[in-house]
């Protein structure tokens, strides 16, 4: 992969996604095998006035092997040590970089329960950092680099090195990284998303009606006051930051009590390290009431089994068909593209942010206003091609919004 490539992208997220500022501190997650390009970002980070840049490295083999066959009671456990960790860097004001790059199938022939337990367990200790990220109290970003296992599952008929390489250009290509200046293209990017943004933040729809050919009929309807996001986001210290890289969507919350009808996903979702496919969900006033998946079944019900806001969606993301990703043409396996490539819901926590008035708001009050909490936030993609969502207003007037899965608003 071209050296020159490499770093421009490393300083687009340093620069762009996360705008780290002078003398702030950068902690990065990061997959052992994604080690070089992760050295790359943090020599990076120095060169843009970093105060210190902190690695925390993960390893899913061996992830792995604890899963199959470490002692059962350890999966409800949460050392204090790594949530203290959280708590110094947040308190510093700390940014947050998380590099994306799992095998989509690592996990299949683990307990989904172990899976489950243990991720609830980190989130339940985590719940406050959790809660800073989503509510942008702290600026964060997740971007992604090839590894070999997730490369051979995207281009499972291509040699192990080319499949990596094609995987390379796709990633540089939806970053925009493959340009000369991609920090002017994002800007560019962002400013078109906002155009849209303006227009439904402008009308406050009542509800949306959701439909297409593969069985998909939904509607959502949306809070008092919600807000449409997208592209850049406002940290709580007022620094501009790209949460996602690549990002083609603009979002907001579903009334947690206002969703009724049947979404029917488009493509598979990786969760846990399991593929989840040819699944589709069924709500009653805003709750999961039925559900049903090809593969996948237990993995997706443990995950709405979470909690009780794991029952109900937290965010509602419009990405037209024809968009970027979209034309790829690619099954990227990892949500952070397949969501931009698609119209998707998540399951679980919503985001305070699109409420007006939200900043200081409790819990509760969030709730009573429609805002979905939970320990978990898991995309899945509905978009087609034949995609229909119509606006409608308290007054009954209908507004189509997107016709032939793009935007016509």
């Amino acid at each position: 992969m071209n050296n020159e490539a490499l770093k421009r992208y490393a300083r687009l997220i340093v620069k762009t996604g996360l705008n780290l500022q002078k003398n702030q501190t950068l902690v990065i997650a990061s997959p052992i095998e994604c080690a070089d390009f992760t050295r790359l970002t943090v020599q990076t980070a120095y060169d843009e006035g970093a105060r210190e840049v902190v690695v925390r490295w993960t390893d899913e083999l061996t992830s792995k092997i604890t899963y199959k066959s470490a002692p059962d009671e350890i999966f409800d456990e949460f050392p204090d040590w790594q949530k203290q960790f959280y708590e110094f860097y947040d308190a510093h004001n700390a940014a947050y970089l998380s590099i994306s790059a799992s095998d989509p199938e690592l996990f299949k022939d683990v307990d989904p329960g172990r899976l489950s337990r243990a991720n609830k367990a980190a989130r339940t200790a985590l719940k406050v950092h959790s809660e800073r990220l989503m509510g942008n109290k702290i600026r964060w970003c997740i971007a992604s680099v090839p590894t070999k296992a997730w490369a051979k599952k995207v281009f499972p008929d291509a040699p192990e090195q080319e499949a990596v390489d094609m995987l390379w250009d796709a990633i540089l290509k939806a970053v925009r990284a493959d340009s000369s200046d991609p920090v002017a293209e994002w800007a560019r990017h962002t400013d078109s998303l906002k155009a849209h943004m303006e227009k439904l933040n402008k009308h406050q729809f009542d509800a949306l009606h959701i439909k297409n050919s593969l069985g998909t009929d939904l509607v959502i309807k949306l809070p008092k006051g919600h807000i449409w996001l997208g592209g850049s986001e406002l940290s709580a210290d007022g620094v501009e930051f790209i949460a996602n890289m690549p990002t083609e969507e603009i979002f907001t919350a579903p009334r947690r009590d206002g969703v009724d009808g049947t979404v029917v996903a488009s493509m598979p979702l990786n969760y846990n390290g399991n593929l989840i496919e040819d699944f589709s969900i069924t709500f009653e006033k805003g709750r999961i009431v039925d559900f049903s998946a090809k593969k996948g079944y237990e993995v997706l019900k443990q995950l709405i089994e979470t909690d009780e806001g794991a029952h109900y969606l937290g965010e509602l993301a419009l990405v037209p068909y024809d968009s970027p990703i979209s034309n790829m043409n690619i099954l990227f396996y990892n949500t952070l593209f397949d969501e931009n490539a698609s119209c998707h819901l998540a399951i679980g926590k919503a985001y305070p942010i699109c409420l007006e008035g939200s900043d200081g708001m409790t819990p509760e009050e969030l709730e009573a206003a429609g805002i979905n909490n939970s320990l978990v936030h898991v995309d899945f993609m509905f978009g087609t091609a034949d995609l229909e969502i119509t606006g409608v207003k308290d007054s009954g007037e209908q507004v189509p919004v997107f016709r032939k899965g793009n935007f016509v608003i």
